[in-house]
This record gives structure tokens, sequence and C-alpha cells, in this order.
């Protein structure tokens, strides 16, 4: 006898659980090139005020997909990124400033807030009709030989031979696949926000780097910034419990005035700072992207950089398996998706790591260290430029990434 379907039963040639940046990006690479794609999730009830800096190959991506003109108003382009130290010890590292246009290129990426860049994708992921949008809670993911189902909340499955988890740090898919992560956490957390100052930031992003973590000012359209001042939990705390004028004084003094006097905006975040990375990005028909595959801390613009670059690999693996007639959760192509990705991934966490580790130790050799490594990029034009045109645009990139249509 036939099994009984549920009432409500859906198939796909991609399921997606997730729907923040890196989901709908994916979501929207694949429908586009006209894959049956089912992307789960229900719209944030909060607005996100934080911001993400897009670095050049993300903002090509979203060209490709035709997301960006929905958004290019509302950022701002990041033509200098500046660091400076400010710690007080023994040895101290000079001021570098990098110039986007030393590699030929305008703008090393822009600066945007999240919502608004939400807001371009979903309008464009709306536009695909090979794309459904499912507005409900996945409550399971089962896993079986030649599909996966994913079970609402109202009951309603959606089979598809690949899910791809966009699902975040506590990640449905991730467990349902059996995958491990492996991490740390850091003795700091992030306080963020957006503020407006009196004085023009000339398209320059700031990083004073200082005894507890990097405290960064990165530009937003007119006369706002978006900060990111990472410290100790306890000055966390009494940070974030500051009325608007009394932290509006305490980041002028820390930024050494250089945009003038500031008022905070609305929205404050407190993020405690972790590292946490998936043992496998792809197994068992589930491919993870975003903060389900893994999760840095917010220095040098690397998370969500990542996880675009995830969504553009896995989608051009899968739509290249589609059109050939292959199975696109075959563990074959979700081997080929953690090679791919496990050296960029790897490479940038231990990066992102070894920085803030030496802005925290007090060992005089990492101290100097960090500070010789900042004098030659400083005095080395050619390895100033090598550094750059590697912190903008890995040596392998996806196709999105290099402006190919999939």
């Amino acid at each position: 006898m036939a099994k009984k379907l549920p009432s409500k039963y859906l198939k796909a040639g991609v399921a997606i659980v997730g729907a923040g940046p890196a989901g709908l990006t994916a979501a929207i690479a694949l429908a586009q090139a006209g894959l049956e794609t089912a992307l789960v999730a229900k719209r944030a009830p909060e607005i996100d005020n934080r911001t993400t800096a897009l670095l050049a190959g993300s903002v090509t991506a979203l060209e490709t997909l035709g997301v960006w003109q929905h958004c290019s108003a509302l950022a701002a382009p990041l033509r200098v990124m500046r660091i400076i130290d400010d710690t007080v010890r023994l040895l101290r590292a000079p001021e570098v400033s990098f110039t986007a246009s030393d590699i030929n290129l305008n703008a090393f990426g822009y600066n945007i807030e999240n919502r608004h860049l939400v807001a371009a994708l979903e309008h464009r992921a709306a536009e695909l009709p090979s794309l459904a949008r499912i507005e409900d809670t996945a409550r399971t993911v089962e896993i079986g030989e030649t599909k996966a189902g994913v079970t609402l909340l109202d009951g309603t499955i959606i089979e598809a031979p690949l899910v791809i988890g966009a699902d975040g740090r506590k990640s449905l898919c991730r467990a349902a696949a059996g995958i491990d992560t492996e991490g740390w956490r850091y003795p700091q957390t992030a306080l963020t926000l957006t503020l407006r100052h009196s004085r023009p930031h000339r398209d320059i992003s700031t990083e004073f780097h200082t005894e507890s973590g990097p405290f960064t000012l990165v530009p937003l359209p007119g006369l706002r910034s978006s900060l990111v001042c990472v410290v100790d939990h306890m000055n966390a705390e009494r940070l974030s419990a500051l009325d608007d004028a009394t932290l509006a004084h305490e980041i002028e003094r820390r930024a050494h005035s250089i945009l003038g006097k500031f008022v905070i905006e609305p929205g404050r975040g407190i993020f405690p700072l972790a590292v946490e990375t998936a043992k496998r990005f792809g197994e068992n028909r589930v491919a993870l992207i975003g903060e389900a595959a893994h999760v840095i801390p917010p220095i040098g613009a690397q998370g969500l950089n990542l996880g675009l670059r995830d969504a553009a690999t896995i989608s051009e693996l899968a739509i290249a398996a589609h059109r050939s007639g292959h199975d696109i959760g075959e563990p074959d192509l979700l081997t080929r998706y953690d090679t791919l990705r496990r050296i960029d991934i790897t490479s940038r966490t231990f990066a992102v790591d070894l920085l803030n580790r030496t802005l925290l130790s007090g060992f005089l050799p990492f101290q100097g260290a960090r500070g010789f490594g900042l004098y030659l990029m400083e005095r080395i034009a050619p390895l100033r430029r090598v550094i750059m045109r590697e912190g903008v645009a890995p040596t392998t990139q996806p196709r999105l990434m290099r402006g190919e249509a999939l």
C-alpha cells in the first residue's frame, strides 16, 4: 500500500532553512538559474540595527544577482581603511592606511545597514517565479537516502535532494546532519551601534587597536557611521547601561574626536565574542552556510562576506549538477563544497583570531610581531597591495564574486 502523504506536501529542487542575507543570496542564485527553490523562514519581528561592510566581491555578486540596484544608494563606500595603535604598551605599531585606488578599486566595499540589505534581497527574491517563500518555522529535518524532508510547524513537509542550512548558530539543519562544531570563546564582548557625528568621515574606516580589542568606526551615508567596540565583558555591561549622552561622550573620547561630536541612534547590540566552526560544511544532504557553518568575531569585515561566498559556492555546484542531470545532494558534491570552503574559512578565522590575540596579549614578543608586521605593510607598498587584494578578494572566488552569472 502506498504511503499516505500529509495534506501539505511540497517538492523542491532545493530547500533552504533561514532567510538572513546568506540564505536569501543562495535562494536568489538558485532560483535565478531556474532551480525550484523553497525558502523557509519567518520574517524577523524586530528591525536589525546592525550594519555590514560588504567587500568588493560581495558587491559584485549582488550586482550579478540583480540585488545591488535596490540598495546601493543606501550604502557608503569604503575608500580608505586606517589602523591606529591606541595601546599604551612599550612596543606600538605605526599608523597604517590602505587606499582602494592603490589596487585599482573605487572602494574596498560598501557599508550598509542590514535592514536595507535584507529588504533589497527580499525585493529581488519576490521577483523570481522559481522561488517559493514559505513563512513558517522548520520543526524537524529528516535525512533519507535520496531526499531530505523539512517539516514545518504547521505540518507541511518539504522534500528536496538538498537542504541548505542558513539557520544560524543553533542550526537545526546542522544537528540533523550529525555535524559537530569546534571553537572557543574570548573574554570580550562587542558593543555595536549607529551614530551621527559633526565631522565628515570622508569614506575612511578607522580601526583603533586597544588592549581590549578593536574600536572601529565604519562610514555610512552622510554624517553617520557604525561602531564596533570590543571590550571585556564587564566594560561592555557598563557601557551598554550608559544613557545616550554619556555614551556619546565616552565614544568621542575613545575616538579622539576624529569625527567630532556624536549622537547615538536607537538600537544597541551586545555580542559575546566566540569562534565556532562546523567540522564539516556539507554532509548527509545538508550544506551549511553563514553562521550555521562558522562564527567569527566582528573584526575585519569577514563574517557575512564569508557567508555570501558560502552561498555562491553551493549555488554554483548545485546548479552545475542539476544541469548535468546529477543528484545535487550526493556525497561527492558536498565533499567538494567542504573542500572549496575549508581553506577560505580556516585562513580568515586564523587571521582574525591572531589579530585579536596579539591585542589581548601582554607578551612582549607578540606585541613586537604585530607592530613589526604593520610597520612592514606601511613601508613596503607591494606587500601592502598584496594584502589588500587578498583581504578584499581571495585568490580563488566563486563565479558570482567574479561577476559571472550562474
